[in-house]
């Protein structure tokens, strides 16, 4: 349901601004827990789909990444230039040229470029084409197949679009969707996303590296490498419930799982072996914490799975400390140590 109703969404996006010029939004992927399999939450699941984006005619998206040492370019930013629609292959009826074209006549007769709609000087914005899509689904709702079965609720978010949908039946089911943005580095599974950052501030035009959608495509490549009826995703899930509540990290337990699955037997994740499981997943956590280290899944790597494509510096890359911040910080270590052992305890 999520998928169809965001996809239709995409689809009137693409039909109704076929004669503007901004980002052309490509099929939703569907990232994070709920599509991995290992939501904690099964009654308040969050729904998130990456929404990758490809430059409009006569424009380009270039990346330039974070300055080198930055955890995953955190830094990033598109610029978006303007390219010349007058020749060859690039001519396309009925569009004036950005770069030579008449000014008065595309003042007159043609939409504005990105550049003046989406982009602060030269760099697109990321709070901005939220803004942008935020009034597109509001404006376009009704008018979205099956929108009629839901009540909309459009909540506030300066970096991504986030929905609740509530059915108009008894049920009063809501569904909670959050939509991100990204653009897609080379051909690779890495993206540059909007999604939030753990800064206190991220200036409108820094975009994210991001691994999302690498690491849905793991979990789905594992799920056809182990065996039938496998219980690496119930692991998951029963600790991540259990972090409910406590400081530590989702994203580091699943990280730790994400070795573990590349490091131990495959056949060893059946439902014979759940106990097991659980208590290697708290022994490779508590190992990590007293070692003040847990890499990095897909940097500097090479256990990643080649159907995985990440850009070539990814896997020739010195593996990335998750836990630098403990090694750095006696007092963050200590209350780390602390949340593992209540962790443990539950």
């Amino acid at each position: 349901v999520v998928e169809d109703l965001v996809g239709d969404l995409l689809n009137l996006n693409r039909s109704l601004l076929v004669n503007n010029f901004f980002p052309v939004l490509q099929p939703a992927i569907g990232v994070g827990s709920a599509f991995e399999g290992w939501s904690p939450r099964e009654n308040d699941v969050v729904y998130r789909l990456l929404i990758p984006m490809k430059p409009p005619r006569g424009h380009a998206f270039h990346l330039e990444l974070g300055s080198a040492g930055e955890m995953l370019a955190r830094g990033s930013c598109i610029r978006v230039e303007l390219e010349c629609t007058c020749m060859g292959g690039w001519l396309v009826e009925d569009m004036l040229c950005f770069l030579h074209g008449p000014k008065e006549e595309l003042r007159r007769n043609q939409c504005p470029s990105l550049l003046r709609t989406l982009c602060t000087g030269s760099y697109l914005d990321v709070e901005k084409t939220a803004l942008w899509f935020h009034h597109f689904v509001r404006s376009a709702w009704v008018v979205v197949p099956g929108s009629h079965r839901y009540d909309l609720r459009v909540h506030p978010s300066s970096r991504s679009c986030k929905l609740q949908l509530t059915r108009t039946n008894a049920s009063r089911r809501t569904i909670v969707i959050e939509m991100m943005f990204g653009v897609q580095q080379g051909d690779s599974d890495i993206f540059l996303s909007s999604e939030n950052t753990e800064a206190i501030f991220t200036p409108s035009t820094m975009w994210s590296q991001s691994c999302a959608v690498a690491e849905v495509k793991f979990f789905r490549h594992m799920a056809s490498q182990v065996p039938h009826n496998s219980f690496h995703l119930k692991c998951l899930q029963l600790c991540a419930r259990a972090l409910v509540g406590i400081g530590f990290s989702t994203y580091t337990l699943k990280t730790a799982v994400m070795h573990l699955l590349t490091t131990t037997p495959l056949s060893g994740w059946r439902r014979r072996d759940f106990l097991l499981r659980l208590e290697d997943i708290l022994r490779y956590l508590r190992c990590c914490l007293e070692k003040k280290r847990l890499d990095h899944f897909f940097l500097g790597n090479e256990r990643v799975p080649e159907e995985i494509i990440l850009p070539s510096y990814f896997r020739m890359a010195e593996p990335l400390n998750l836990f630098q911040r403990l090694a750095q910080d006696p007092d963050t270590h200590a209350e780390a140590l602390r949340e593992f052992v209540e962790l443990r305890d539950r």
